[in-house]
């Protein structure tokens, strides 16, 4: 007796754990459906033949990919990890794995592996203008990256990574991203004049690494790019940045909105028309409010005036001479005295003793875009004053 009540709960338990394993088990066709609208959220589509679900791992079979304007790329197999659905009817991924490429065209091969995006939030309604609207990720991460023809090595990355944080009151984004150990052989270059000049600037081998580090928040739509560094070997350092504002979520949604339906027009060149027409309203919300070019030197600016003087049957010295001498009477066109002498003095003080050069622009306050444009058009000269430039060298 007890046996066969022991056993009928044991049934009772199984019957009841797969009762609820299925009720709680991933739809597949439900989760590329959003994964896709999400993507078409942003002008592009994805489509595979089948999803295969075991148990929170779901595997795309032959995903193609079409992003806004661009042409079908056929992907593969890909793989996503870790899937849970949300209350709200969203998805979030803690991975999706890529296969590798490898492909050649032209007696050119290109591989990659390692191709991974981490912590993907897929939104139930996409398209909107809030945070719970858009699909997002956290990391993304490529290993190595290589470019060989005729069996000799062009181009590699050793490996990139992109970080995505949201800001725990949701109030905004800080990023980073790097390419680290990039390398490039320019001495196979075929035409006499380009590989004579990268002989001669000691170009026929590059390595180093880009990197960059910025912040978005949210309200005041405040993008501020404080790091997009060029960082090689016996050449330099080049680092860009910029600040500006008005770049907001509802502006997102209405450039989104603006390339899906020039993407919709069949007509291409009245959508590029149109496109155009609505980039320029949608600049009017934005303002400027700083950007900085700064270079230092690890060696090229001597190679490079040194070349540039043996062109012209002069020393390097003499070149430098030469460019101090012409900086200001170039400048001098353009009405702007003093900028004008600043820009000479950095440039002296650079070619003298080359170390680094920086370039910024801080305006008091935020500058509109149509404002920039007026005074570029209008009165040219002024715009050094209205974006607070100023010229600096070894500093």
């Amino acid at each position: 007796m007890n046996f066969y009540r022991t056993t009928r709960l044991m049934l009772s338990g199984a019957a009841f754990f797969s009762l609820a394993g299925s009720a709680f088990a991933l739809d597949g066709a439900d989760l590329l459906k959003k994964l896709n609208a999400a993507y078409a959220a942003q002008g592009g589509t994805i489509s595979a033949d089948s999803v295969d679900i075991d148990g929170t791992t779901a595997t795309l079979k032959n995903v193609s990919v079409k992003s806004a304007g661009g042409e079908s790329l056929a992907v593969g197999e890909v793989t996503l990890s870790g899937v849970e659905e949300d209350e709200d009817g969203g998805y979030y991924i803690e991975e999706a794995a890529f296969p590798d490429i490898n492909t050649t065209k032209d007696g050119v091969t290109v591989t990659a592996q390692e191709l991974t995006l981490g912590g993907i939030s897929i939104p139930a309604t996409p398209g909107g203008d809030t945070l719970d609207t858009m699909m997002l990720y956290e990391t993304a991460h490529t290993g190595p990256l290589k470019v060989v023809k005729d069996g000799a090595e062009l181009f590699s990355v050793l490996e990139s990574n992109v970080n995505l944080t949201l800001r725990e009151d949701e109030s905004g984004f800080d990023f980073d991203g790097a390419f680290k150990s990039m390398k490039a052989d320019l001495s196979k270059a075929e035409d006499p004049q380009s590989k004579d000049a990268i002989e001669k600037l000691a170009l026929q081998h590059i390595q180093g690494d880009i990197t960059m580090k910025g912040a978005w928040e949210l309200a005041p739509g405040t993008i501020d790019i404080s790091e997009f560094a060029f960082d090689f070997t016996n050449i330099g350092k080049l680092n860009l940045g910029f600040k500006i504002s008005g770049y907001t979520m509802a502006f997102v949604k209405s450039l989104q909105d603006a390339m899906k339906q020039s993407e919709a027009n069949p007509n291409k060149e009245e959508s590029q028309q149109a496109l155009g027409l609505a980039m320029l309203g949608l600049m009017q919300q934005l303002s400027f409010e700083a950007a900085q070019v700064r270079f230092e030197d690890a060696s090229i600016t001597k190679r490079a005036l040194d070349y540039a003087g043996a062109q012209q049957n002069i020393s390097g010295k003499q070149m430098a001479d030469s460019l101090k001498a012409m900086t200001p009477i170039m400048l001098a066109q353009f009405n702007i005295p003093e900028l004008q002498n600043a820009v000479s003095a950095a440039v002296n003080t650079f070619l003298d003793d080359p170390k680094s050069l920086t370039v910024k622009a801080a305006p008091e306050k935020p500058v509109p875009f149509p404002t920039i444009v007026g005074a570029a058009m209008g009165a040219p000269n002024t715009l050094p004053q209205v974006l607070g430039v100023k010229v600096t060298a070894n500093d």
